[in-house]
């Protein structure tokens, strides 16, 4: 089977939408069926023996963080050339949106998958919330193209079948327990990433510095713990604010951390902080996991399905400081962290990236009979 992807972001990026896309395609290149990517152009154009197809990126002035690739035609050029028997288009929004578009023109089997919330992100801006029924309603028509849609968690899944979104299938989580592990603890690395104070719990956050990850809500437990720091991983838009918000605070920003270096920070903190409600999933929560990482997470219904409250991980009430402190004063009970880490391991390693890889092809599969019905009864219709 030959299968072009289509998607906003690729690497070099690093999310959860790429880890899922790295992996499929190991997979799928394993099973010697053929791979090309359509992505923003960021200088790489190969990865595991499919072709990256580079197109055009911008620089958007709303999004500065990163470049974007816009609609265009050259899209339809890239398909013509390579002629799949499918299109899966990953988060349709921008250069995804003319992927939706041209497979339609062109009649090839089309499957859309949903990652990013970006309705739900809108209400944490102000000047772009008003718009929310309007984004609802671009992103049900782009996946209402697909013969199938697929979303990360239950929850999405019923949110967007609430939406109106046609045939949508939950593409379940995975991670490499292998890469992330408890035997990756590093006392540098824990020294680095708690400034020197390596005695006091250390708490970690990784991820995409945004508005919407809601990190600033972490601040007031650090008011009020003396014992306690943070480290933050990763970049964004709201670094800068995030740096002036936590200033005084036993808070550290790391930058972005890859590959050893990031199982490495997983492996030597005390707990991964998750504070965002808007996550379709949230893949760090299982790479915490498996690094024997317990996670404290705002309850939502894609941290629900992944943590198992007080044996897991610890949940607490989005917008309630005293619940993140009461979560954070559960670690300094040894008994407790002792079991939460080996619980979160235990649990992690029933999520190799085999089953949602091989999901995948079974999606693909069942789009491409999708196709084949459309056409016999169109055919007797005649």
């Amino acid at each position: 089977m030959k299968i072009v992807m289509i998607t906003e972001t690729f690497l070099p990026s690093t999310d959860g939408v790429v880890t899922r896309l790295k992996e499929a395609i190991k997979y799928l290149r394993k099973q010697n069926h053929e791979v090309v990517v359509i992505a923003p152009d960021l200088g790489v154009y190969q990865y595991e023996g499919a072709i990256v197809e580079g197109v055009k990126a911008t620089t958007m002035p709303f999004y500065r963080y990163r470049p974007f690739a816009l609609p265009q035609r050259k899209v339809k050029e890239i398909l013509q050339k390579h002629n799949p028997d499918l299109v899966h288009v990953v988060n349709p929004a921008l250069v995804g949106a003319t992927g939706v578009y041209y497979a339609e023109k062109l009649g090839y089997p089309l499957l859309a998958s949903y990652h990013t919330h970006v309705p739900k992100y809108l209400d944490f801006y102000k000047i772009y919330k008003p718009l929310k029924p309007i984004f609802w309603s671009y992103f049900r028509k782009l996946h209402n193209k697909a013969s199938l849609n697929l979303c990360t968690s239950e929850a999405i899944q019923k949110e967007l079948v609430a939406k109106d979104f046609f045939n949508v299938h939950v593409w379940k989580r995975g991670v490499d327990i292998e890469k992330y592990h408890p035997s990756k603890y590093s006392e540098a690395m824990r020294e680095r990433l708690s400034n020197g104070q390596k005695d006091k719990k250390l708490l970690l956050f990784v991820g995409r510095l945004a508005i919407e990850k809601e990190i600033h809500k972490l601040k007031p437990l650090l008011e009020q713990r003396d014992d306690v720091c943070l480290a933050i991983v990763g970049d964004g838009p709201a670094g800068e604010e995030l740096k002036r918000v936590f200033k005084g605070t036993n808070t550290l920003f790391t930058g972005f951390f890859h590959g050893e270096e990031l199982a490495e920070a997983f492996a030597s903190a005390d707990a991964l902080v998750f504070p965002s409600v808007t996550e379709t999933l949230g893949l760090v929560i299982l790479e915490s996991m498996a690094s024997g990482l317990p996670v404290i997470a705002a309850k939502s219904g894609p941290t629900m399905e992944q943590i198992e409250d007080g044996k897991t991980g610890l949940l607490f009430e989005n917008e309630n400081t005293q619940s993140i402190v009461d979560a954070v004063d559960q670690l300094g009970n040894p008994e407790t962290f002792k079991q939460l880490k080996e619980n979160a391991r235990e649990e992690a390693e029933k999520f190799s990236w085999t089953r949602p890889s091989q999901q995948l092809l079974d999606f693909y599969q069942q789009t491409l009979q999708l196709n084949d019905v459309e056409i016999i009864a169109m055919d007797k219709s005649v």
